[in-house]
């Protein structure tokens, strides 16, 4: 696993730059668990409204998954399966 991942997963949350409403601000990302059947996967959830373009690039420079009000995102070429586990 990624020693990024490992620290974030670790730590329970990061604080990130985002732009939100043309914006840059600091915002907590929390790591949340979902259940999926018997499994889970780990992702970064923000309980606000965050530009999709905005929410794959956090995804792409944490490594993990990414949700919002307004939906998930996965960093490239990932999906659930990748992060049940962690």
């Amino acid at each position: 696993m990624d020693k990024k991942i490992d620290e974030i997963l670790k730590n329970g949350s990061i604080r990130l730059e985002v732009k939100r409403s043309g914006m840059l601000q600091k915002m907590l990302f929390t790591v949340k668990r979902i259940k999926i059947g018997e499994h889970e996967f780990v992702e970064l959830y923000l309980p606000r409204h965050l530009e999709l373009s905005e929410m794959q690039r956090v995804a792409e420079e944490t490594g993990l998954p990414v949700e919002t009000d307004n939906g998930r995102a996965f960093p490239k070429g990932k999906g659930a399966v990748d992060f049940m586990g962690l």
